[in-house]
């Protein structure tokens, strides 16, 4: 069976699934481009509020297919170049898109895959997922912005064990590292995922939007330029219909119903 992302929908949110059973979910050049179109649909749709990404089966990723990493050796080194950079749009689409995006990982979730869920906004994980930045065991370094993110979510030094080691965690001593939001009985991963984007499908998109925006944009700016930033994310979205809503609706101690 060919590697493909699925795409389906869940009420008010899109679920793609990772699906590549005879290699384990390894991501690949299709899944990239089709990671990256769905999202932009999804942009644009107002009736997806949400996306879970998850892997088909009992687990998530194991990251890149050994066997086409092995035959890029033997092709020029912009062949491996040009994949990688289908890898990192898919991981900065997800990034930027201004809709929550929450990994729900059972199983397995190495080197690439690791960094996928890494770059989603939420990590649901089942109690025995097990995360690995395999990369350093095979002799390579790391891509999908695994550095970054964890450069930021943890000290160097524990982000240096992380990648040089290429040591299993576990999904509890993650959650303890605060890398994932909430732990699962296996097999329930999804739903718990599911379920917390039902949540957030019931907050304002635009607020949520700006949370997002702020959150990426806090690492590279000054106290002053985040304030200014943070000021004319907070003036507008008092401007927005949301906001008379959910003001409207918190007074009268109803639930709000947003656009």
């Amino acid at each position: 069976m060919p590697a493909e992302l699925k795409s389906t929908s869940r009420g008010r949110t899109m679920v793609l699934t990772l699906s590549n059973p005879e290699h384990r979910n390894a991501l690949g050049p299709e899944m990239y481009a089709a990671g990256i179109e769905a999202l932009s649909v999804a942009e644009s749709s107002p009736d997806v509020r949400s996306v879970v990404i998850t892997g088909e089966g009992s687990l998530f990723s194991a990251g890149g297919n050994l066997q086409r990493l092995q035959a890029n050796r033997q092709e020029p080194p912009e062949v491996q170049a040009q994949s990688i950079e289908g890898l990192h749009g898919w991981i900065e689409s997800v990034r930027t898109f201004p809709k929550p995006v929450i990994a729900a990982v059972e199983g397995a979730a190495a080197g690439a895959g690791f960094s996928l869920a890494l770059a989603c906004d939420l990590i649901v994980a089942a109690e025995d997922a097990i995360f690995v930045m395999a990369y350093s065991n095979i002799a390579l370094s790391p891509d999908g912005g695994a550095t970054w993110s964890l450069s930021r979510a943890l000290p160097r030094q524990l982000a240096a064990e992380l990648l040089m080691t290429g040591e299993r965690l576990g999904a509890r001593r993650l959650h303890e590292l605060g890398l994932v939001n909430r732990t699962t009985a296996p097999g329930a991963a999804l739903d718990e995922a599911l379920a917390l984007a039902e949540r957030l499908n019931d907050r304002a998109p635009n607020a949520l939007a700006s949370i997002k925006e702020l959150l990426n944009d806090a690492d590279g700016a000054t106290l002053s330029r985040h304030l200014a930033n943070e000021r004319d994310h907070f003036v507008r979205n008092l401007h927005h219909a949301n906001a008379g809503i959910g003001i409207a609706a918190f007074l009268a101690k109803q639930p709000p119903r947003y656009e």
